[in-house]
């Protein structure tokens, strides 16, 4: 399967709060990822779309197909959280090998920001009474065993803050603007102790979607930049939070290696990379079980800007979800195809292998992906 399959185009739309419904959002990103790829929605007979996170619908997949006047051979909705986009990406790849369809797209969307953010604020099941609340609850106590169990420091945090804000403020694009220094990251207000405002990500509308075909079909329909998928990778748990054996471990170890022996690469050749982050911790997580570092030194290997622009291992270079919108994760695969293009903001010299993670629940699912020229 290795480079057999392409992402062929890409597409969005703006980033913040846009007073639209989720099936306008995913038709907007669709065209512009249609446009990107140069060409036509009646090519299109696989529609993979994950479901809006805050307004859950059934036959979501249908009402998309009709509101775009498409009529897709396969596909359907899928939820795996913030996981489902490369995940979708992978299941896109896997039909048309087997001849379901020829030509995906795969999308997502929502509106929190202008709709319901009641998802991500909602009771975790009988802990709820001793104030098991909110997304980030589960985070801050992930966040808390990485602190106890290795030693973490708050700097190692605010590298991965202060790394997305810089990012995202040379990104035109991204719904935050403001670079922040260590003293802007140690003063921002507590949220769930110990995750401050800027541990955690942006609330955005908006939508994004992705155009994925064989490398031949490519070839034969003249796409101009389409990207080679090198490797693809999975995991998840079932277990809750306060019932896994570790807290500082993720499913980012058995994706990456799944996409790593894909691809016949190591980390050390990734020349870039877009970690999903949702919060400080998970990007910080998932450096280590993905194999830049050994556990529990992802603080040195974060320090003196050495995942930003310039340093080692660029990450999230159009702002992540911390900056450039908290919709999560398509706007990370696209940043890993500019980058692979040559054609990102803040573009990585001579970037041929670049990776995207993508991570779901409260690290229940992940998803890994890499790209190459």
């Amino acid at each position: 399967m290795r480079g057999k399959y392409v992402i062929a185009g890409i597409g969005h739309t703006a980033f913040g709060t846009l007073g639209l419904d989720t099936i306008s959002l995913n038709v907007q990103a669709c065209r512009a990822a249609l446009a990107d790829a140069g060409i036509d929605k009646s090519a299109v007979d696989g529609l993979f779309v994950k479901v809006p996170t805050s307004a859950k619908e059934i036959l979501y997949a249908q009402k998309l197909s009709e509101a775009m006047g498409v009529q897709p051979r396969w596909g359907g909705a899928w939820d795996q959280g913030g996981a489902a986009n490369i995940t979708l990406i992978d299941m896109a790849m896997m039909a048309i090998e087997t001849g379901q369809c020829e030509v995906a797209l795969v999308t997502y969307a929502d509106n929190p920001r202008s709709g319901s953010r009641a998802a991500y604020a909602r009771p975790r099941g009988d802990d709820a009474v001793y104030g098991w609340f909110s997304t980030a609850a589960g985070y801050a106590m992930i966040h808390q065993a990485h602190v106890a169990e290795f030693g973490t420091p708050p700097e190692a945090f605010a590298a991965v803050a202060m790394a997305a804000r810089r990012h995202g403020a040379a990104n035109e694009r991204a719904q935050l603007r403001k670079p922040i220094g260590l003293d802007d990251y140690l003063q921002s207000p507590w949220v769930v102790q110990p995750l401050r405002r800027d541990d955690c990500c942006l609330v955005s509308d908006g939508g994004g979607a992705v155009v994925i075909m064989s490398a031949k079909r490519a070839r034969a329909l003249q796409v101009p930049q389409a990207v080679p998928i090198l490797g693809v990778g999975g995991g998840q748990t079932s277990y809750d939070v306060q019932l896994r054996d570790s807290l500082t471990s993720t499913e980012a170890r058995r994706s990456g290696q799944l996409a790593f022996e894909m691809a016949g690469l190591k980390p050390a050749d990734i020349d870039v990379a877009q970690i999903y982050d949702c919060f400080t911790i998970t990007v910080l997580m998932t450096l280590e079980d993905y194999g830049f570092c050994r556990k529990g030194e992802v603080q040195h290997f974060v320090r003196d800007g050495q995942i930003e622009a310039g340093g080692r291992l660029p990450v999230n270079t159009a702002g992540g979800l911390l900056s450039e919108t908290g919709m999560p994760g398509m706007q990370l695969i696209h940043e890993g195809v500019r980058q692979v293009r040559g054609t990102a903001t803040l573009q990585v010299k001579d970037a041929r292998f670049s990776l995207v993670s993508n991570q779901g629940g409260t690290m229940h699912t992940h998803s890994t992906l890499i790209l190459g020229g």
